[in-house]
């Protein structure tokens, strides 16, 4: 299996450029902002983005990275020092607390959930495989793929309707009280 090369410099650069511009404009606009807005605020031109990533979904992924080595770091905290069922319950809730972040995030996910061919799908599949860890810990019936749709569901609902984590963990803690209390 060959190995990359690694970008000139000023390759590199601009991908910095890029995921740095990006995130500040999903922060501001929210994930379906405009390709060529993120590439003017990266200081390169479309074709520059476009040829590091191809798509919305990829430069995403690309983006989310980050985000999800650290959820799965406090994933792997929380198994360590809860019982199995607390666990699943404060992942559930920092999970759908993360994912509501950027406007549209959870439309996103759930869509490169039901496809297999988007970029975002291997990116965003570690979540799912921690939420189906931690659930298989409390011997729920429930299954990975239902508990990760449903937290898509209540991140997508939290972004619309709610902005505050108080606010947030009482829906969640509502919604998921029937896998909590089969765990």
């Amino acid at each position: 299996m060959a190995t990359a090369r690694p970008l000139r410099a000023d390759a590199q650069r601009n991908r910095d450029a890029i995921l740095a511009a990006a995130r500040e404009t999903f922060d501001a606009e929210g994930v379906l902002a405009s390709l060529d807005g993120i590439a003017l605020r990266a200081g390169v031109g479309n074709a520059t983005l476009y040829r590091n990533f191809p798509t919305r979904d990829d430069l995403l992924a690309a983006v989310m990275q980050t985000s999800i080595a650290a959820a799965l770091t406090e994933a792997d905290e929380l198994a360590r020092t809860r019982t199995p069922r607390d666990a699943l319950a404060e992942w559930l809730v920092r999970l759908t607390w993360q994912l509501r972040i950027w406007h549209d995030l959870p439309y996103c996910l759930a869509s490169a959930h039901c496809a297999d061919d988007s970029p975002m799908k291997p990116a965003a599949d570690p979540l799912l495989v921690k939420t189906g860890e931690l659930l298989a810990a409390t011997e729920s019936s429930f299954t990975p793929d239902e508990v990760y749709e449903l937290v898509l569901a209540l991140s997508w609902a939290v972004d619309r309707f709610s902005d505050d984590e108080a606010t947030a963990r009482r829906r969640v803690a509502m919604a998921t009280a029937g896998i909590l209390g089969s765990a």
